[in-house]
């Protein structure tokens, strides 16, 4: 969802303006319905006493606008004529923090959208001197098409997994292969598979944190100590490494899928910079010798090793760029 607030430049003391979405032109928070006439009166809210020199009255105007609009939304479901629709909610009903939205429009069948939140685990402490201010939390959107009455057997949903942004540091949910939808399944017995299927997951991901370390303390011995690391993750590393009078810095790039996927390198030098006097740097470089099945020495071993050859080919590309410039 975007909403827009607008100050008024003019009159700074003043209450702002929001604007919502095309959609939800009938969205009115700050009006109830009174009597049978259908008139409706405004009500006490985070507007009516605005004070401009109260920096919290913002954010409580936001909260206040997204917990009516989330009202707004369950209200617009439930009356959705559809019997699919309401044996689905009443399946899921028991579960916290749902979320539902009804997508309407001229050019676009209309369609509602489920946001489930997964596993009721919590994941920042699962991780060593988590970093996280708010807790991980990981959705399943479903999207349900409406209206198709003539249907002679229920369409699977679409699926999609989401994440808060954070947690992608941890686990890619990207590469999650969702369980198959089988006909005539319904949300209820869906979850459980999939929530098994994360968990097992994520624990794994828990885990690989410390066989990335692992392989970062294996290159030390033979690059140096890193002159930096993100200590929580171990997914980035950076070494000063000679060859001959040629410095240059290593930087190591590991992703969630280590040791499945190959760590990615850059070189950057000490002493070559470009026209605009940034340092000069390498493409990441993912094609080596590698295999996961290595033990974690090997590995070290094997990209120091590959480091001696390439080092003289990005001496080379160095001084040519020099010469260019």
């Amino acid at each position: 969802m975007k909403w827009d607030v607008i100050y008024n430049a003019e009159f700074p003391l003043a209450a702002p303006d929001v604007i919502f979405g095309a959609e939800d032109e009938d969205f009115h928070p700050f009006h109830v319905l009174c009597g049978e006439d259908g008139d409706s009166r405004l009500v006490k809210n985070s507007l009516t006493d605005w004070n401009n020199k109260d920096p919290t009255r913002l954010l409580a105007l936001v909260i206040e606008l997204r917990d009516k609009y989330r009202s707004y939304q369950e209200k617009r479901v439930g009356e959705v004529d559809d019997d699919r629709l309401k044996f689905e909610i009443s399946t899921m009903v028991s579960r916290e923090g749902i979320e539902m939205h009804m997508s309407s429009g001229v050019e676009k069948p209309e369609e509602v959208k489920f946001a489930v939140p997964l596993m009721n685990m919590n994941i920042n402490k699962m991780v060593p001197a988590c970093p996280w201010r708010h807790p991980q939390k990981i959705y399943l959107q479903v999207i349900y098409p409406i209206g198709r009455k003539y249907a002679s057997s229920p369409s699977a949903p679409r699926l999609k997994l989401m994440c808060t942004p954070e947690l992608k540091a941890l686990f890619s949910i990207d590469d999650v292969k969702l369980p198959s939808w089988l006909d005539g399944m319904c949300m209820a017995e869906y979850l459980p598979h999939l929530e098994e299927l994360l968990q097992r997951q994520v624990l794994e991901a828990v885990t690989l944190i410390d066989v990335r370390r692992q392989f970062i303390e294996a290159l030390a011995p033979l690059l140096g100590r890193p002159l930096e690391a993100d200590p929580v993750f171990c997914r980035k590393a950076s070494f000063l490494v000679c060859s001959g009078p040629f410095t240059f810095m290593l930087h190591v790039f590991l992703s969630t899928n280590f040791p499945k996927q190959q760590p990615s390198l850059m070189f950057q030098s000490t002493q070559h910079f470009n026209s605009l006097g940034m340092p000069v740097k390498s493409p990441l470089i993912t094609e080596y010798p590698w295999s996961p099945r290595w033990e974690t020495s090997q590995m070290a071993d094997r990209i120091s090793d590959f480091l001696v050859d390439e080092s003289l080919n990005f001496k080379r590309h160095c001084n040519e760029s020099h010469l260019q410039h």
